[in-house]
């Protein structure tokens, strides 16, 4: 699996495209906005795209989901339906933040954890990592060593717990007991700023690292 990123929205945040390299066929993962970048980058790679993938209902993630799927005509999967009353709210803030005409959508398919996700000959498992928001999901591929970790974890940080139904303790256990356990070696790509790998985060990130937490 190969993964574009597209910064998008005033949030610059990563929306990622997932690529099958056997057979072209794509996901989307997270289109927050800016259509017209996204479309370019699927015709410029020549891309078949089969799924879009959410991993939480924040704006900034989710708000061009229904239009792309309706310019697509593919399946919108996740997040976790605990973030409905997230996906409600994108008209409202999008005019409150700038980005108006959002629209509310309902997935095909809600994610839980454990769940399996495919396209293409790329499989990738889902991991309900809630604290950010209660229903923020990550999409790990394991042949590659690539987790999608939307805003659960950052390069040097963590993602806010001060929106509604956020929980601090939730989001540090969804980062230890959940993203831990799959391995230093992971190379992970979070909603905003560069990626990293789970064993660098676990030595040196003031949040979460073993150092803290003996």
């Amino acid at each position: 699996m190969k993964v574009v990123v597209i910064p998008v929205t005033p949030f610059e945040q990563n929306c990622s495209l997932l690529i099958c390299e056997t057979t072209s066929k794509g996901a989307i993962v997270d289109p927050g906005g800016d259509i017209e970048l996204i479309i370019k980058k699927v015709k410029e790679l020549k891309l078949d795209i089969e799924l879009i993938l959410i991993t939480h209902g924040h704006l900034d993630h989710c708000g061009a989901a229904s239009q792309l799927k309706e310019i697509l005509n593919v399946e919108i999967q996740g997040p976790h339906i605990d973030d409905d009353f997230w996906i409600a709210q994108l008209p409202e803030q999008g005019t409150q933040f700038g980005m108006p005409n959002l629209r509310t959508f309902v997935p095909e398919k809600w994610l839980t954890h454990g769940d399996k996700v495919v396209f293409g000959e790329v499989e990738l498992e889902v991991l309900h990592c809630p604290g950010h928001t209660p229903g923020h999901v990550v999409f790990f591929n394991r042949d590659a060593r690539i987790a999608i970790v939307g805003d659960v974890l950052f390069h040097g940080s963590i993602g806010r717990t001060d929106f509604p139904k956020g929980d601090y303790s939730s989001l540090i256990s969804s980062i230890r007991d959940k993203l831990w356990p799959l391995g230093s070696d992971v190379q992970f790509l979070p909603g905003h700023g560069p990626s990293s790998t789970f064993g660098r985060e676990r030595e040196s990130n003031p949040f979460v690292s073993d150092q803290n937490f003996k």
